[in-house]
């Protein structure tokens, strides 16, 4: 018996396999009596499809769905929401795939990646720029909880046809395992700035240095040997928290390159595509991205960084523990008006009347806003920040009693008033007893 040549194509390895037992048998060699134990020997196919095929006198024909498309797929209904993104430029498959699932979405990344690919035409030219090649730098890297990363990213907030505002995502880093914090604050203020820090170290630590850019809220120049001027209030919450600050070459980004990668990434795929009713939602769902963000691998660092911080990182930078003097920094202070208001992220809230002093401190902690005395010793009263524009109104805001004016020089005008007589009454002439003086 001849050796049979094994090919890819199932039709080439039965017609070769017919055809040997044809130079065998010879004349009696029939396909309506062809032995099918002995053609699945040399075939490999099972006996049951050999059946089959022979009604077709072996010849393998396609099958009869090829080529039709199904009427359905796991995109089906999803398919308008991706050509709304990539008409708009969107084609981070990640972001696509964590907007679909929030809808209702159970197939996979790899159906959106090949969607994307298959209608790359609804995608908009990118506008091509041209950047020469540099000077390059060498890339360092610190020890585990050694440095952190901190920046400030804006982005517009649309309210309305034609109506906007900027709003500031303080963005911090870990540096050697890429640990990451963010939280949106109305304005990029210096207090924004100490709350924003606060909340990340409470959530990663508080680490031996912190790298920032020349901001207006850190510094205010250097000396003649080039070394810092702090600004004030900054030098005294770096030494409350117990941490060190280095500066980064003016105009030069990318020595913080970790922190303006994640602010890229942020506006990249947190921001796309969302919409929230407050700040304070806002900043629950960026915690839960944090949260999902650092418990994915990341190839930048090689790792999965909250596994990487907690056994590492976080054995070596200190815990932040709030004080009396850390909680300043989370309630900054407030003047109160002449009515009874405090402003505090453009919004008004009263302020107890029996509270007599011109100043209170004011913290935000979710959907509540406390009002403390100026030394942190209690609370004045608690409002539930509706995110209104209308005034917030505490219950004790004014006083019951009004204020009563008295004359501060002795009064000497005179003024004469008439004390009108009594009416006269009908049965009065019959009061005998008014007439007589009983002491006589």
């Amino acid at each position: 018996m001849k050796s049979l040549t094994l090919s890819n194509s199932s039709q080439e390895i039965l017609t070769q396999a017919l055809q040997e037992m044809k130079d065998e048998l010879g004349d009696k060699f029939s396909l309506d009596t062809v032995n099918l134990a002995e053609l699945e020997r040399r075939t490999h196919i099972s006996r049951s499809k050999l059946r089959r095929l022979k009604k077709n006198g072996f010849e393998i024909l396609p099958h009869g769905n090829k080529g039709k498309k199904k009427a359905g797929t796991v995109l089906t209904g999803f398919t308008g929401v991706i050509d709304d993104y990539l008409s708009k430029g969107v084609t981070n498959s990640e972001v696509l795939f964590e907007r679909l699932i929030e809808i209702g979405y159970t197939g996979s990344i790899s159906s959106i990646k090949r969607y994307i690919s298959s209608h790359s035409d609804l995608i908009p030219a990118p506008r091509q720029v041209v950047s020469p090649q540099g000077n390059r730098g060498r890339r360092y890297q610190t020890g585990p909880g050694e440095s952190y990363q901190m920046d400030w990213g804006f982005v517009n907030v649309v309210t309305g046809p034609g109506n906007e505002y900027q709003c500031a995502c303080f963005a911090m880093i870990c540096h050697h395992c890429g640990m990451r914090y963010i939280e949106f604050f109305p304005n990029a203020r210096q207090e924004s700035l100490f709350i924003g820090m606060i909340h990340a170290f409470i959530y990663m630590g508080v680490p031996k240095t912190v790298l920032t850019d020349n901001m207006k809220s850190v510094v205010i120049g250097r000396d003649s040997e080039g070394r810092p001027i702090w600004q004030k209030d900054y030098e005294a919450f770096m030494k409350a928290i117990g941490f060190e600050t280095k500066l980064c070459k003016p105009r030069h980004p990318f020595t913080k390159g970790a922190v303006e990668r994640l602010v890229r990434f942020v506006k990249d795929n947190f921001i796309v595509g969302r919409t929230f009713g407050n700040i304070t939602d806002l900043n629950i769902e960026a915690l839960k991205w944090c949260n999902i963000q650092n418990g994915k691998y990341h190839k930048a660092v090689d790792c999965i960084p909250c596994e990487v911080h907690t056994r590492e990182c976080q054995s070596v930078a200190a815990i932040m523990t709030l004080t009396i003097e850390t909680m300043k920094y989370l309630c900054p202070l407030r003047k109160i008006s002449f009515d009874g208001f405090i402003n505090y992220e453009g919004r008004r809230f009263g302020v107890p009347y029996s509270y007599t002093k011109k100043q209170c401190r004011v913290r935000r902690e979710g959907f509540d806003l406390y009002i403390y005395d100026a030394e942190m010793e209690r609370v004045l009263i608690r409002h539930n920040v509706t995110w209104s524009r209308k005034d917030s109104y505490c219950p004790d805001q004014f006083a019951t009693v009004q204020p009563e004016e008295f004359p501060t020089a002795p009064v000497k005008s005179l003024l004469m008033q008439n004390i009108p007589e009594p009416p006269r009454i009908g049965f009065r002439k019959f009061a005998f007893g008014d007439k007589v003086d009983w002491n006589d």
